[in-house]
């Protein structure tokens, strides 16, 4: 089947089983790579992107469901000359990643956040962070991460 969504401001389409998940479609489709797969049961958040600027759990979702969706992912964050989103750039200044894994669902986590709750609180940042597991961090840094990038966003 063909699907036809946006993903980073382009208009794409997927011919892909109907069976297959949106990260399979973004990763092994499309190329991009920066959306993992960690746990295939949407309970790590590793595979989290943005659908219509709303943060989703790619590995739980059929990219049939996100036919007509736009579709952002760490790779469209950055602008087109290589320049870092904020919350990229926040990550980076406060060592908010240590093995990386994490780190590109966290940010999509964050900038939803973000848009959502431009000054959440450190409590906040928390909980909405529940469904992203980091098995390095500790989640201090990421936290400060998320504070500085959602700064950086007003």
């Amino acid at each position: 089947m063909q699907v036809q969504l946006k993903v980073n401001g382009r208009a794409t389409t997927v011919d892909a089983a109907p069976n297959t998940l949106l990260v399979q479609a973004l990763r092994e489709h499309l190329k991009l790579t920066g959306t993992h797969v960690g746990c295939d049961t949407a309970q790590c958040g590793a595979c989290t992107v943005l659908m219509n600027g709303k943060a989703v759990k790619s590995c739980n979702l059929l990219v049939a469901q996100a036919a007509g969706s736009e579709v952002s992912t760490i790779e469209g964050l950055a602008a087109p000359d290589g320049t870092l989103h904020p919350m990229q750039a926040a990550f980076k200044e406060c060592h908010g990643l240590q093995c990386g894994f994490c780190t590109t669902g966290m940010v999509m986590s964050a900038v939803d956040l973000c848009k959502r709750h431009p000054d959440a609180s450190e409590s906040q940042v928390r909980e909405a962070l529940e469904g992203n597991l980091c098995r390095c961090t500790g989640y201090q840094n990421i936290v400060k991460a998320v504070v500085q990038g959602a700064a950086a966003m007003k």
